[in-house]
Parts: C-alpha cells; sequence; structure tokens
C-alpha cells in the first residue's frame, strides 16, 4: 500500500486542529460564591446562548473559591466572590491584578413556618429565641464561607447594639473564643450538638428545610430567592448599611483556614480574572457581560452597584463600564 503524501496528510489533521482550538476556546472556568448561583446561572445561561460557551461552574464558600487557586494551584477564567476583600488579601499581586466590586446584600435570620417560636421571632428577641434549649441553629464554615464568619460577626456586633453578651451566650458551646476584640476561628472548629455548620450558606437550605435545624444566618437575597421567612435584622448589625462602616469595623474575625484577620464592614461582592486563565479574552467578555447586567443581580434581590468600582490594572475591555478606584 502506497503511503500517504505528507501534504495530504497535514490537510486532514488542519480541520482537527483547527476545531480542538476553537473547542477550547468555548470554554469557561467559573468559581463562584453559593449566593451567587442563582443570578450566574441566568447570566452563563444568556452568555451561553450567544456566544456558545461551555462553563464549567463551580459554587463554593468564596474562600475556598480563592483557595483553589492560590492553594491549590487550579486555573479558573473568573472567580466571584462574596467579599471583594479576600481578593487583595490573598490574589493579588500574584494570581490578580485588578478587581471588581459590584454587588452587595445584607445577613438576615431565616427560618420556616415548622421553626420552632416561628410566630414569636422577631428583630428584638432573635437571640432570645436562638438562645433556647430546644432551639437548633446553623451558620456557614467561617473558615470556608464569608457568610459564615459574618454570622459572627453579627452576633459579636450585637453585643454592643443590645449591650449584652449575645455572642457568648449563643456559641458557649463552641471553641470560637475572643481576644483583643477579635474572634478567633480555630482551623478545626467545634460547635456541639445546637448548631449545624456547613461548607457554604446554599448547602444550610436543605438543613433548613428538612426541619434538622430551626433558624439559619444567610444572605437576604437567597432567603428572598428560596421563598423563605427572615427576620431582618436592625442595620446596625445586619452588616448591610454603608454608612455605618466605623461602627461595623469594632468587630475582627482572624480565621484559621488563612490566617487572615477580615474587619467587619458592609457586605460587598468582588469578581476578577485571575493572570493565568486559560481562556481570558473569553473571560473578560464574560466579565464585561456580568457588569452590564445589572438587572439580574437586581431580580435576584441582590442591590447591584452601578457603576460597578474596579481597582489595580482595570483592563481595557471594561474601563467604559466601571468607576475605577485605584
Amino acid at each position: 500500500m502506497r503511503a500517504k503524501p505528507i501534504c495530504m496528510i497535514v490537510v486532514l489533521l488542519l480541520p482537527s486542529v483547527i476545531l480542538g482550538c476553537c473547542t477550547a476556546e468555548k470554554k469557561l472556568i467559573v468559581f463562584h460564591a453559593g449566593s451567587l448561583s442563582v443570578p450566574f446561572e441566568i447570566l452563563e445561561k444568556e452568555f451561553s446562548k450567544a456566544k456558545g460557551v461551555d462553563f464549567q461552574d463551580e459554587a463554593s464558600g468564596s474562600v475556598m473559591a480563592v483557595r483553589k487557586v492560590v492553594d491549590l494551584g487550579r486555573r479558573a477564567d473568573v472567580v466571584a466572590v462574596a467579599d471583594y476583600s479576600l481578593i487583595p488579601q490573598l490574589m493579588v499581586p500574584k494570581y490578580a491584578d485588578f478587581y471588581v466590586l459590584f454587588a452587595s446584600n445584607e445577613m438576615v435570620i431565616a427560618f420556616t413556618n415548622e421553626s420552632k417560636y416561628a410566630d414569636e421571632i422577631n428583630s428584638s428577641n432573635w437571640f432570645e429565641v436562638l438562645a433556647r434549649k430546644d432551639v437548633r441553629f446553623g451558620f456557614s464554615n467561617p473558615n470556608m464561607d464569608p457568610c459564615g464568619y459574618r454570622a459572627l460577626m453579627v452576633m459579636k456586633l450585637a453585643d454592643y447594639y443590645y449591650g449584652r453578651p449575645v455572642f457568648e451566650e449563643l456559641l458557649k458551646r463552641t471553641n470560637l473564643k475572643v481576644e483583643n476584640g477579635t474572634i478567633i476561628v480555630p482551623e478545626r472548629l467545634e460547635v456541639g450538638e445546637k448548631i449545624v455548620v456547613r461548607p457554604k450558606e446554599t448547602d444550610l437550605l436543605g438543613v433548613l428545610e428538612s426541619g434538622a435545624v430551626d433558624y439559619i444566618f444567610i444572605y437576604r437575597s437567597v432567603a428572598e430567592q428560596h421563598h423563605l421567612r427572615y427576620v431582618e435584622l436592625p442595620k446596625e448589625i445586619n452588616l448591610g448599611d454603608f454608612g455605618l462602616k466605623d461602627f461595623y469595623s469594632k468587630v475582627k474575625v482572624r480565621i484559621g483556614s488563612t490566617g487572615k484577620t477580615i474587619v467587619a464592614k458592609p457586605i460587598v461582592y468582588g469578581i476578577t480574572v485571575p493572570k493565568n486563565a486559560p481562556h481570558e479574552r473569553l473571560a473578560l467578555e464574560f466579565l464585561r457581560f456580568v457588569l452590564t447586567h445589572g438587572d439580574v443581580f437586581e431580580r435576584c434581590h441582590q442591590r447591584f452597584i452601578s457603576p460597578p468600582l474596579a481597582f489595580g490594572n482595570v483592563p481595557e475591555e471594561i474601563r467604559d463600564i466601571v468607576r475605577c478606584g485605584g
């Protein structure tokens, strides 16, 4: 049998090579906070419809989303977190050189009609209800998820607001402690039987709806998206009021998983395209798409920051739609 000419082999292989390149270019890897699952599902579906993109989407606690990149060496095209400060603290300058603040939220205590004392709990007595012996409550793991360390911040801020030791009353059977005004979260968290902890805030939904816990600390947007009843907390402790930044800053949390100390502040989400993003061009297109569809976040009960606020080496592709903060 005669060998095929080399030129014919090249011609036969060329479409496969081109197709392979195009296929790779149409994939996006997105690591995002669990509380962004609903809006990102909408955004990814619309972007995919327009661009034919295959999304590899991973929801997790935001600390874990960042650690996948900086500790586990995984590559992502987009990283979107529920606490923007995780990006400058853990990713800049080695893994990212810019980030954008784009949405806000607030903390609430969610429950169902089957929760114990559901018809009694309110914004004034929630801590008394949670402290009762027959009540179980939950929050996400502070070592993995900002919603978890924000739950601790809410309880500590309640000390100042109500003038009583709320934090100590609710967390006395845990190995959490306070040193010089800073909440210390051990890497191995122990909480006892009264409290349930899960990796990310959305993991608590099934636990609540099954009746395994009565109340959960969670973002208002998530409670709204899942049609849960919730206690609306005073603005002095819900981390949702930008005018109370100084009051919130009375509380700090040091998380064992990173060794970093985080100052309590209004809840603001952040997003970046890492330096080693596998599909940078397409990732920046998607970033622009996200930042120009604030209506999606508003429909999902997350307040959109308009215009978004960007820091660092802001890419040319989004400079016309953001306000540069430095």
